[in-house]
């Protein structure tokens, strides 16, 4: 099986191995606590209720007026501000789900600006990756001249190192802001600078949505903007290093098995002419027009091939290929010849339609 085969089973065992594992965590933390939320909030919903005389009718009527006015908090999430906050949202996969179209023609658009402006985030978060890490590499190349180091040049684990402390100083100077401005734990905040980064985006902590951030607030909307395009950027020059390391290995090994198969198929060799064997025995035919170089000779019957003809048996124990059958022809020097006395016999004819070669 070849090497890119079983890499690419073993990442689907691996993932499926770990998509268990995660089930299986998040179960035993998560699932007592929301067993417990519903029933504390079952028991208040009853105790509101026979408080002030409510039906189940306007109960739910109160839910949705709650839901749905929570978006407008921040203000108008479809003016100019929100609108461009929005779309940052869809170009960058985050999805926060804060506030989503109602319109078709919304919802259209949205699915034709997704289209086009994704790939398009991608590229562009991409080539500013790699410009991080030239950057990167630069910075370490002078630092170690000057410091006159033997090896001078970044390696790959230099700039994984590099990366990993910029990505780490963009979540822990971002949570410091966001606990700041939205009155967040600094741990809830690194929780969400850390989904943001990662484009998981959950929705269940989002930025600029109260005390109307969006029109109030705008060296607010400015920083977060640039925290996400700018984190974004570093989180792609991790990736450019660690992902798609793994990613082109199946394209290397592809390139050298075709590399292979090329200089095989240029030193493969074809015999045309009869084939002689240890015992003076001549075959004719044709060997070579199905021959490559996985064709195999009999060592014990089998010494010179000089025919075009393929009916040498190849069902032996000890097989070698026709280029390694030259050692069966005895090399004597000159004077242990025995040359024959007499008249020299005439020369065998030589029929037109054989070749003999070595």
């Amino acid at each position: 099986m070849k090497k890119q085969n079983v890499r690419t089973l073993s990442l689907i065992v691996c993932t499926f191995t770990y998509l268990l594992t995660g089930a299986a965590f998040f179960d035993a933390l998560e699932s007592e606590t929301e067993s417990k939320r519903k029933t504390v909030l079952q028991e208040i919903q009853v105790i509101i209720r026979r408080k002030y005389n409510i039906s189940e009718e306007d109960f739910r009527i109160m839910e949705t007026v709650v839901m749905k006015s929570e978006p407008h908090r921040a203000g108008q999430q479809w003016k100019f501000t929100g609108a461009f906050y929005y779309a940052t949202t869809v170009l960058t996969t985050i999805g926060y789900g804060h506030s989503t179209p109602s319109t078709i023609a919304g919802k259209l658009f949205t699915m034709m600006y997704a289209m086009i402006g994704i790939p398009l985030g991608l590229v562009m978060f991409q080539s500013i990756g790699e410009r991080v890490n030239k950057l990167s590499s630069v910075i370490i190349r002078s630092v170690r001249s000057s410091l006159h180091c033997k090896q001078t040049n970044a390696s790959e684990l230099d700039l994984i190192c590099v990366v990993t402390f910029l990505s780490s100083l963009t979540i822990l100077g971002g949570a410091a802001a966001f606990s700041r401005y939205e009155g967040w734990s600094y741990f809830d905040s690194v929780y969400y600078c850390f989904i943001t980064l990662t484009t998981i985006g959950f929705g269940d902590m989002v930025a600029l949505q109260k005390d109307n951030a969006l029109s109030q607030k705008p060296e607010y909307v400015m920083f977060s903007l640039i925290f996400i395009l700018f984190g974004l950027a570093i989180v792609a020059a991790s990736l450019n290093l660690l992902v798609l390391r793994f990613v082109t290995m199946n394209t290397e090994d592809e390139r050298r098995d075709e590399a292979q198969a090329i200089q095989a198929l240029a030193g493969a060799v074809r015999l045309d002419g009869d084939v002689i064997t240890a015992n003076g025995s001549i075959l004719s035919g044709q060997l070579g027009h199905h021959c490559t170089e996985t064709t195999s000779v009999d060592i014990e019957d089998t010494s010179v091939c000089s025919c075009p003809c393929g009916c040498i048996p190849t069902n032996t124990r000890h097989r070698r290929s026709p280029t390694q059958i030259t050692h069966l022809l005895p090399v004597l020097p000159m004077h242990e010849l025995h040359l024959p006395q007499g008249p020299v016999p005439p020369p065998p004819a030589i029929y037109p339609n054989h070749r003999a070669s070595i």
